[in-house]
C-alpha cells in the first residue's frame, strides 16, 4: 500500500482528499498546524502531525515514521485579494514552504508529488475554454506563487527525477458529507450563506460584463470530483516519471447570477441579491478546457452545480 502525506489535510479540500485516498486503498498521513484547518476533519486512525511544513524536522520525521511514498501538497495561503496587501507573507508561506517541502522530500528519497495549483495562474485568459498551454499571466501575488510552485516542481523533476503533477483548480464548491462544509469567507457559495445568516442581501460584483447576463462566468467543480482527481494524479506519479499540468474543472461556465438562482431554488426562497460595483481584477469569464485530464488520467467531473449547492447547504445548516 502506498502512503501519501497530505499537507493541509485538515482543511476543506484536504479532508476530502484524505477520504478519496482511503477509498482508493491508499494510506493518508496529515501534516497540518491547524492555523486554518479543523482537527475533526481528520478521520480517526489517520496519523496527524500538528506542524507547519516549514518545520523540516517534523516533516522528515513524519515521512520516515510512516513510510511516506508521495506528497499531496495543499497547504498554502489562498486569498487573492489578501495577497495584494501581503505579498511577502504569501511568497514566504507558499514559495518558501514549497522549497522546504522539496528539500525534505529530496533528502528522504520521496519522489512523487501532486501539487495544488490554481486557475489564478492564467489571470484573464485570452480565450475560453482556457487550455493548459495558455500564457501564464497571473494578476495577483497569490497566482504568482502558484506559478513559481509549478516551476519548482518542473525544475526538481529535471534535476532529481521527481515525478510530479500540478492540478490547476477552478472554483471548488460543495461537500462530500455534512461535516465537511466549506467555511471559507472568500468563496461565492459560502459568502452567500453567510450573508443570509446575517440578514444581509448577497452581493453580485458587477452586472455589466460582456457575458449573456452581465455577471462573471466561472467554472465550478465539486470538491469530491476534485479529490478524486488527486487520486488519479497520485497514481500517475506512481506509475512512472510524470511531469504534467492539468486543469480541474467541469469544462463549462456558470454565471454568478445563475449560481444565485440555483441557491434560491435549493433553499426555497429568493436570495434577493443586490448588485455592487465590480471588484478590480475580476475577469469576465474563466472556464477550463478539460481534454488533457480526461485523456491522460481518465478523469472527468460527474457532479453538477445543483449537487454542489445542495450539499454545501446541508453542511452549512448542520454547522450553524
Amino acid at each position: 500500500m502506498s502512503t501519501w502525506l497530505v499537507t493541509g489535510g485538515a482543511g476543506y479540500i484536504g479532508a476530502h482528499v484524505i477520504r478519496a485516498l482511503q477509498a482508493a486503498g491508499m494510506q493518508p498521513v496529515v501534516i497540518d498546524d491547524l492555523s486554518h484547518g479543523l482537527a475533526h476533519r481528520v478521520p480517526e486512525g489517520v496519523p496527524h502531525v500538528r506542524a507547519r511544513i516549514q518545520d523540516r524536522a517534523a516533516l522528515a520525521t513524519a515521512i520516515r515514521e510512516h513510510g511516506v511514498t508521495g506528497v499531496i501538497h495543499l497547504a498554502a495561503l489562498k486569498a487573492a485579494g489578501e495577497s495584494v496587501e501581503k505579498p511577502l507573507e504569501y511568497f514566504t508561506e507558499n514559495v518558501g514552504g514549497m522549497i522546504d517541502l522539496l528539500e525534505v522530500m529530496k533528502a528522504e528519497g520521496v519522489r512523487n508529488l501532486v501539487y495544488s495549483s490554481s486557475a489564478a495562474v492564467y489571470g484573464t485568459p485570452a480565450e475560453n475554454p482556457v487550455r493548459e498551454d495558455a500564457p501564464l499571466v497571473p494578476e495577483n501575488p497569490y497566482g504568482e506563487t502558484k506559478v513559481v510552485g509549478e516551476w519548482l516542481a518542473r525544475d526538481c523533476g529535471a534535476a532529481w527525477d521527481l515525478s510530479w503533477v500540478a492540478l490547476r483548480y477552478f472554483n471548488v464548491a460543495g461537500a462530500g458529507s455534512d461535516d465537511l462544509g466549506d467555511n471559507s469567507v472568500n468563496n461565492l457559495i459560502p459568502m452567500v450563506f453567510a450573508a443570509l445568516d446575517e440578514g444581509r442581501r448577497p452581493q453580485i460584483f458587477g452586472d455589466d460584463y460582456p457575458t449573456p447576463d452581465g455577471t462573471c462566468i466561472r467554472d465550478y467543480i465539486h470538491v469530491v470530483d476534485l479529490a478524486e482527481a488527486h487520486v488519479a494524479a497520485a497514481r500517475l506519479c506512481e506509475d512512472g516519471q510524470a511531469a504534467d499540468v492539468f486543469n480541474v474543472g467541469r469544462g463549462q461556465g456558470s454565471s454568478v447570477r445563475e449560481v444565485m438562482d440555483v441557491i434560491s431554488g435549493v433553499i426555497g426562497t429568493d436570495v434577493n441579491a443586490e448588485v455592487a460595483p465590480r471588484r478590480p481584477g475580476d475577469p469576465p469569464a474563466t472556464f477550463a478546457a478539460t481534454d488533457a485530464i480526461r485523456e491522460r488520467l481518465d478523469w472527468s467531473s460527474s457532479r453538477g452545480l445543483e449537487d454542489m449547492v445542495s450539499s454545501a447547504w446541508r453542511a452549512h445548516t448542520l454547522e450553524r
